[in-house]
């Protein structure tokens, strides 16, 4: 009896010991399993474009992939770019000739590994007697930011159909997100808008928005939105990267779902859209394909287009603006890694 006493304590104790381990090691593996990402997307607050990463936040998509992602809205795809090139983020949603320039004229190592084909631009006014270019002579137009999305549309609205110089002959004003604020407000008569933004300035002026052009019409097939990493953080977090991915693709077709679409629009409060207003906006984008179904969302074809536009910019403003004409432009296969998407198709959760 004494001798079998330390016998079962031992047996007991090597057995607690093991549990113990094994929890251990099972904390680390869900620990190692959340893997952080910061992810950037467009304008304060976010245009509707980002909310799809919202979407596989609140939803629990990332989640289920083993991501612990911070989504952050930045004052324009432009600086979620410049920030993701600065390394302070791991990936953002940023236009695409904003990158394509990046990457051409300053050699950003930048890789597109999921993106948003089709853009939704307008040039609009607030006034129906001031609709031709002459009329925006001199008159500030709103932007995102300097060399951003929105600016980077007037600027190829000004030179393909009214022969004027961004910031010289039309001054802008940098307002990230908050364009139809101003217009809705009076404050400014020209804006770069989203179609979503449109019904918005109305309920908030009370007067009708006047489409100048629509962007598509004017310099049709560009590519809209890419989601963007650097290479090297690439190379070391590759699995990261693809989860992400898929989470995005999972998120997308969640979207499209019309039992989701009351769900999804309390996320889209983000964008300070009304409850209607955001379904109004999800109901249009998905008819467009906004976020890609089935697909990476990343079209050579537009890219291709995107960055030739660019280089017609470069030559039209003697470098000031564009991709410069002694820099060699990005090619497609330099620019887009699809071989993530192809591995993220072989997830689902």
């Amino acid at each position: 009896m004494i001798a079998t006493m330390p016998a079962r304590s031992l047996v007991r104790s090597l057995a607690l010991a093991a549990c113990a381990a094994s929890a251990i090691a099972m904390s680390g593996t869900a620990s190692r399993a959340a893997d952080k990402v910061n992810f950037a997307v467009p304008a304060v607050p976010p245009v509707f474009g980002g909310v799809v990463a919202y979407v596989a936040k609140d939803v629990g998509i990332f989640e289920k992939y083993g991501l612990d992602v911070t989504v952050r809205a930045m004052d324009s795809g432009a600086a979620a770019a410049q920030a993701v090139n600065a390394g302070s983020m791991d990936m953002s949603m940023s236009p695409t000739p904003f990158v394509a320039t990046m990457i051409s004229n300053a050699g950003a190592p930048m890789k597109a590994i999921w993106g948003m084909d089709k853009a939704d631009w307008l040039v609009a006014s607030m006034n129906p007697a001031k609709m031709s270019c002459d009329s925006m002579k001199g008159q500030g137009v709103g932007v995102d930011s300097p060399r951003g999305a929105r600016w980077i549309q007037l600027n190829t609205f000004l030179i393909n159909k009214c022969k004027l110089a961004i910031d010289k002959d039309v001054p802008t004003v940098p307002l990230s997100s908050n364009v139809g604020t101003a217009m809705a407000s009076g404050q400014i008569t020209f804006g770069v808008l989203h179609i979503d933004d449109a019904p918005v300035i109305e309920r908030m002026s009370g007067k009708k928005v006047h489409v100048i052009a629509d962007l598509e019409d004017v310099a049709p097939g560009q590519h809209y939105l890419v989601g963007i990493v650097r290479q090297d953080n690439l190379a070391k977090r590759r699995d990261v990267f693809v989860r992400v991915v898929a989470a995005l693709r999972d998120a997308a077709a969640y979207m499209k779902e019309p039992a989701n679409a009351d769900k999804v629009a309390v996320i889209a409060e983000v964008t300070k859209r009304e409850k209607s207003e955001a379904l109004a906006a999800l109901k249009a984008y998905i008819k467009m394909e906004f976020w890609p179904q089935g697909h990476v969302g990343l079209a050579k074809e537009r890219i291709a287009r995107a960055i030739g536009n660019q280089v017609a910019v470069g030559k039209s403003t003697q470098g000031k603006s564009g991709i410069k004409p002694d820099k060699t432009p990005v090619t497609f296969e330099q620019f887009v890694d699809l071989t993530v998407w192809a591995d993220a198709q072989k997830m689902k959760k």
